[in-house]
């Protein structure tokens, strides 16, 4: 441990699954520096589950999307001027590995810590960093935001320490739910097509388990679907429209969760929440699987460094094992 260290930034800027999956390392990090400052670099969109953390003493956004649409110079350089004004930090660790990231990690300070070229989807990154961490790309990428926190701080974070996490985020939002049954949530959306269970076994699900089943969804699209669902399940409501804030507290509420690879799935897993995370063309690798939080994956092989966006296997999930699983996690067994 380095106690010299008194400022440390974070870079993690996209997407929310992995932003969920970073955020975890913040309870480490306070415990064996419970004196340093700790500030979180991330795209605007994402601010509102960041800026209310009580290990985070500062959120600072930028927005780069909106600069790789607007193509815009004189953006770019107010994005730059904001972000090496911002102060100076002992440590900058980017946990998340792309070109991008190392960029803003690099304007923010000289002293940068992220993965090696062998570690990373997008070797190039690692030229801008002064120090870095070597680890497979296929671990976990929960145990992977540990160790390059770990390494670049001087200490371990263990899969104890993991397993034993506090919940990652607050739950301000209080929400009215029935209390005489379980009370199930279905995440039905997901970044690709290919990686979204299909509503008819969805309904199915709802049928058989026969408890209060909330259908989250997060637009236009996800809303049609998830009214579809309520229609061809009595058991099946819609859930509120929702901020990321406000969902956190909502899957915080819940008995179970099931859904696909996507960041309010995570957020089961993030607050200690039993789940199921159905996969298809991705793998476990995107979880931290604990004896609540399970993934099905689908039949399909799949290469994590080459994924195949075409992988529509998740329809060969039986809903069966998914209701088997739910029943067994349910009961508590």
């Amino acid at each position: 441990m380095n106690t010299e260290i008194k400022s440390i930034a974070i870079v993690r800027l996209s997407a929310l699954g992995d932003i969920v999956n970073s955020a975890i390392v913040l309870q480490f990090i306070k415990s064996a520096y419970p004196n340093a400052t700790i500030e979180w670099i991330t795209e605007e969109i994402f601010e509102p589950l960041l800026r209310k953390h009580p290990y985070l003493n500062k959120v600072h956004t930028v927005n780069l999307k909106k600069l790789k649409k607007n193509k815009s110079l004189s953006l770019l350089r107010s994005t730059i001027k904001e972000l090496s004004n911002l102060g100076k930090y002992d440590i900058i660790i980017d946990m998340q590995g792309l070109i991008k990231s190392s960029i803003v990690a690099r304007v923010l300070g000289k002293n940068t810590h992220g993965f090696d070229k062998n570690s990373i989807r997008e070797p190039l990154a690692s030229l801008l960093y002064k120090h870095s961490s070597t680890i497979s790309y296929e671990i976990s990428v929960v145990k992977r935001n540990c160790f390059v926190v770990g390494d670049a701080l001087g200490f371990e974070i263990t899969k104890k320490m993991i397993l034993n996490k506090k919940p990652i985020f607050e739950t301000p939002v209080a929400f009215n739910l029935q209390s005489d049954v379980q009370n199930i949530a279905f995440v039905i959306g997901a970044s690709w097509e290919s990686k979204i269970y299909p509503k008819e076994l969805v309904a199915k699900l709802a049928n058989e388990l026969k408890s209060a089943v909330h259908i989250i969804w997060g637009n236009q699209e996800e809303k049609v679907n998830a009214e579809w669902i309520c229609k061809h399940s009595e058991y099946a409501t819609l859930a509120p429209k929702l901020a990321l804030d406000e969902l956190v507290s909502f899957i915080s509420s819940m008995d179970l969760l099931i859904g696909n690879d996507t960041g309010p799935t995570h957020m089961a897993w993030a607050q200690n929440i039993p789940s199921i995370t159905l996969l298809g063309p991705t793998t476990t690798r995107m979880i931290f699987e604990t004896p609540v939080n399970i993934g099905i994956k689908s039949p399909s092989e799949v290469n994590i460094l080459k994924i195949n966006k075409q992988d529509f296997s998740i329809k060969e999930i039986p809903y069966k094992i998914v209701l088997q699983k739910a029943k067994e996690l349910l009961n508590g067994l």
